[in-house]
C-alpha cells in the first residue's frame, strides 16, 4: 500500500496528527497504524477518566529530560491557546478547575472520539490490530511492517510512546527498541507519576485512608523534591497526586530515600505541641483510642500514638511532655522508607526515551533521516502530573505536523 503519510501509534499525539494534517491539506493520504482493537485506549482513561487535557500554567519548570531546553519551542508556538483552537474545532470546549484544563463534558472517551470522528470525517484510514514490525529506509521513501503487510510512505510520525500503561494500552516499548536497534541514541528508561512501594506496615492499618499532606522525598536529610495533595494509604505503600508527582526521582536515585508526610502542615511545630498539651489536659479523662477524634483522621491519630509508645486504653492524663513532644513530631514527619515504584504497568508515563539529540527541536524531525519525525512521550521530555504530559503530545505533533505542510 502507498501513502503520503505513516502515523505509527493512534494515541494523543497520533490521532492529533492525523486530523490536524487533514485539516491544513485534505489531498493528504494519511493512515495511522495502532496495534491494539481500537484508538485512545490510554488516552482514554486519563485524568481517572476525566482527561485533565492541558494546564494553564505551562512552564519548562513542570518538565524533564536530559535537555528540557528541547521542548521550549513546540511548548511556546503551540502553547494552550493554540490547543483550545483546535479542540473547540473538532467539538471539545475547555472548562477550568484551578490551573488544570479539562473537556467541557469531563469524559476523556468524548476526546477520544471527538479525534476519532474527526480523522475519519477527513479521509484518515485507521487500521487497528496493525503492529509495527519493521521500518526500512528506501531510495527517497519508507517501507513500514506490519507483520506481513507492508506500507510505503514519504513521512513517517512516531507517536506510539513508551512502557506506561503496559500492554493493555498498547505501551510495550516496542518501537523504542526497533528505534534502539536501528541507532537512534536513547536515554534510559524509567516510570514516572507512579505509586510507591513503601515499608507497609503502617500502610497497610491505614489502607483506604487519604489525608492531605505536605509529602518530602528525602535521601537521608537531603531534600530531593517536596509537594502538597491528597495522599492515599495502600497495602504496598503510598499513592495520591503529590506521591506521583514525586515518584520520577526514586529509580533515578541510588542512595536509599524515605517520604515524610506533614499531615498538620497549617501549624508550626511548636504550635502543635502547645495545642496537644491543652488537649491533654482538656481532655484528661478521655481514652487514647479517642483523643485525637475531631482534631485528626481517627485511625492515623491511633497509628501515630501507638507509634510513639501509647497505649490506646491509657486516659490522656498519661501525656507526659516527652509524649507530647514525639507524638507531635511524628505528625509533621510521618516518615516511611521508599522501596521502589509500582512499575511501567501503573505509571502515568515514562521518564526518558529517545534522545531528543536525535532531532530539531523546531521541526521533531530526526537529524539523521529526512521526513522521520517522534512527538510525544517517545522522546525524552516527560511532564509532571496535571495535564503537562498531554499538552507535550499536542505541542509535539502540531511543531511536527506544520514542518510536514511547509514541505508537501
Amino acid at each position: 500500500m502507498t501513502t503520503d503519510i505513516i502515523i505509527i501509534g493512534g494515541g494523543a499525539g497520533g490521532l492529533l496528527s492525523a486530523v490536524y494534517l487533514k485539516k491544513q491539506n485534505p489531498k493528504l493520504n494519511i493512515r495511522i497504524l495502532e496495534a491494539l482493537p481500537r484508538v485512545g485506549k490510554k488516552l482514554a482513561v486519563t485524568g481517572n477518566g476525566r482527561c485533565n487535557i492541558t494546564n494553564k500554567n505551562i512552564n519548562l519548570n513542570r518538565y524533564h529530560g536530559n535537555n528540557v531546553l528541547f521542548a521550549e519551542y513546540a511548548l511556546n508556538k503551540y502553547d494552550i491557546s493554540y490547543t483550545a483552537d483546535f479542540f473547540e474545532s473538532i467539538g471539545v470546549p475547555f472548562v477550568y478547575e484551578g490551573d488544570k484544563v479539562f473537556p467541557a463534558s469531563l469524559q476523556a472517551g468524548s476526546v477520544v472520539d471527538c479525534l476519532r470522528f474527526a480523522a475519519e470525517e477527513g479521509g484518515v484510514i485507521i487500521h487497528t490490530d496493525t503492529k509495527v514490525t519493521n521500518i526500512q529506509i528506501l531510495k527517497n521513501q519508507y517501507r513500514v511492517w506490519a507483520d506481513k503487510i507492508s506500507f510505503v510512505c514519504d513521512t513517517v510520525i512516531v507517536a506510539t510512546g513508551l512502557y506506561s500503561g503496559g500492554y493493555k494500552c498498547g505501551s510495550d516499548g516496542s518501537m523504542f527498541e526497533l528505534l534502539k536497534k536501528a541507532g537512534f541514541k536513547t536515554v534510559n528508561t524509567t516510570p514516572a507519576i507512579v505509586q510507591l512501594k513503601t515499608e507497609n506496615d503502617i500502610t497497610k492499618q491505614l489502607k483506604g485512608i487519604k489525608v492531605d499532606a505536605n509529602v518530602t522525598l528525602k535521601t537521608g536529610e537531603k531534600v530531593i523534591r517536596e509537594d502538597f495533595g491528597e495522599v492515599l494509604f495502600c497495602d504496598y505503600g503510598l499513592s495520591g497526586p503529590p506521591v506521583m508527582q514525586l515518584s520520577r526521582e526514586v529509580p533515578r536515585n541510588k542512595n536509599s530515600m524515605s517520604l515524610s508526610l506533614d499531615i498538620m502542615p497549617q501549624i508550626s511545630l511548636n504550635d502543635l505541641k502547645a495545642q496537644i498539651k491543652t488537649r491533654a489536659i482538656n481532655l484528661s479523662q478521655r481514652p487514647l483510642e479517642e483523643f485525637f477524634t475531631g482534631m485528626l483522621q481517627k485511625r492515623i491519630g491511633q497509628v501515630i500514638l501507638k507509634q510513639c509508645g501509647c497505649k490506646l486504653s491509657d486516659k490522656a492524663e498519661v501525656l507526659n511532655n516527652n509524649l507530647i513532644d514525639r507524638i507531635s513530631k511524628m505528625i509533621k514527619s510521618f516518615d516511611f522508607k521508599v522501596l521502589d515504584t509500582t512499575g511501567f504497568v501503573n505509571s502515568q508515563v515514562t521518564a526518558g526515551g529517545i534522545s531528543t539529540d536525535e532531532f530539531s527541536n523546531s521541526t521533531m524531525m530526526s537529524k539523521k533521516y529526512n521526513r522521520f519525525y517522534a512527538v510525544g512521550e517517545i522522546l525524552d521530555i516527560d511532564g509532571d502530573c496535571g495535564g503537562f504530559n498531554l499538552q507535550w503530545a499536542w505541542s509535539s505533533a502540531f511543531c511536527a505536523c506544520d514542518n510536514i505542510l511547509r514541505n508537501k
